[in-house]
């Protein structure tokens, strides 16, 4: 194919915190690798050979993590000082673009198939625009996008009304006419968009197409959505994967589908599954139990301990004998809380119990949280927070 790719990962993920709070969304755990290597590889297996990443809020932690390729692909880092929107993150990558490009969104997953799409549709025509499109019953929370004949006719963000939309997917193939449509555009709110820039494509005249694919397309918006991400992962065939410098006891249960990565142990008479994601050097004591659940690196779930629903930062410590009881709970997110929410607890980077800690349904506890033992937790604790009985 030979596409130049431009791969949108500036952004923090506000309604992440506190997962987000020392990454950005694209380097969150989808199963146990990065949302954004899961891009990178759908790019490079449609063909890409090269990438040129836009990255701004915490960088290092991609930069660190990817270097200057993967798997052979070349990758060029370019950084967006201030986060002004996704119009303003492509303006960024002009410099090292050049001719016909795809440009992606970093922080969502996509497979190789709806980069495909949009790369035959485009190489079908003149358009200057071509955008990946999926069905979905309900598009208020993106971007809804309305087709004639193939032929983008509207692009509407958040629509409210029951006229017949396609999703759009962030995967688009642009000719450089986008750079100057950007410029053109009213910033809203301080805000460049890239959708904006389109609309103003659109409005000049020029041609916008549209890909409606069957590949898969799945966003995180709020912490919870992870558990949803691994389960999506783990159906479509991640299955039963245990590394080979894991060590699971003999006596132990694994219910797949799971995933246990490198340097992970899995104690004597522990349980872990189903759907259940082990992140890099994870500890698992004797006769505790892991269920539906994304537990990063470096985590340690102590003896006797029961864990359900839960999504873990890295360097995460639950004491022996502690319980997530697991969801339906209240969660709040910023000043919003979402009811009935299929979650036992967000534990952010380096939370830590003494033992016998309880966790309600809903609990978000933020970095650095310490419980200490035979306390009940619920609800949303801020950073650096002891919490006593």
């Amino acid at each position: 194919m030979g596409y130049s790719a431009v791969v949108l990962a500036a952004g923090e993920g506000k309604r992440l915190r506190p997962l987000t709070t020392h990454r950005p969304k694209p380097m969150l755990p989808a199963a146990t690798k990065p949302i954004l290597e899961h891009v990178f590889d759908a790019l490079i297996d449609a063909g890409v050979t090269d990438i040129t990443v836009v990255v701004g809020y915490r960088r290092t932690r991609v930069q660190s993590e990817f270097g200057p390729s993967y798997r052979d692909v070349p990758l060029t880092y370019v950084t967006q000082d201030k986060q002004l929107g996704s119009g303003h993150a492509l303006l960024a990558a002009e410099p090292a673009t050049e001719g016909s490009m795809l440009v992606v969104n970093g922080d969502q997953l996509i497979d190789s198939r709806i980069i495909r799409d949009v790369v035959g549709a485009h190489d079908e025509g003149a358009a200057a625009a071509t955008l990946g499109l999926v069905r979905r019953a309900d598009v208020t929370r993106y971007g809804g996008v309305l087709l004639e004949d193939g032929s983008v006719t509207e692009i509407v963000e958040n629509p409210r009304d029951d006229r017949s939309y396609r999703l759009n997917a962030g995967v688009y193939a642009f000719e450089p006419s986008i750079f100057d449509a950007i410029r053109e555009s009213e910033p809203r709110a301080g805000e460049q968009s890239l959708v904006d820039g389109i609309a103003t494509l659109l409005e000049d005249g020029a041609e916008v197409r549209g890909a409606v694919s069957e590949g898969t397309w799945i966003d995180a918006t709020y912490p919870w959505d992870l558990l949803r991400i691994a389960d999506d992962l783990l159906e479509a065939g991640e299955g039963r994967r245990i590394a080979d410098s894991a060590s699971v006891h003999e006596s132990a249960t694994v219910l797949e589908p799971v995933v246990i990565d490198d340097d992970c142990v899995v104690g004597p008479g522990a349980v872990v599954g189903p759907n259940v994601c082990l992140g890099e050097n994870v500890t698992v004591g004797s006769n505790a139990t892991v269920e539906r659940s994304v537990v990063d690196t470096d985590t340690r779930v102590d003896n006797g301990a029961t864990v359900r629903d839960c999504v873990t930062g890295r360097g995460v410590g639950v004491g022996p004998n502690s319980t997530v009881v697991g969801g339906p709970g209240d969660v709040e997110i910023g000043d919003r809380v979402h009811r009935e929410t299929i979650l036992g607890a967000v534990l952010a980077d380096h939370v830590r119990d003494e033992g016998g800690v309880t966790y309600e349904p809903g609990t978000v506890l933020g970095n650095g949280a310490v419980c200490h033992g035979g306390t009940t937790v619920g609800g949303t604790v801020p950073a650096d927070t002891e919490v006593w009985s």
